[in-house]
């Protein structure tokens, strides 16, 4: 799944790795592996034309 951090826009588009629980691993264009806690951060879901 491809996201977006909506704080973050200069990390660019990111690719979800894993989701355990609240906490969900996501690779980042432009900041790398960023391990996120859903219950603080609200990630925006890309479809194919956001990109």
């Amino acid at each position: 799944m491809r996201v977006r951090h909506s704080d973050r826009p200069d990390w660019g588009v990111g690719q979800v790795q894993s989701v355990i629980g609240d906490r969900i691993t996501v690779n980042f264009e432009h900041a790398g592996k960023v391990l996120i806690n859903a219950t603080r951060i609200s990630l925006q879901i890309l479809d194919d034309s956001d990109a």
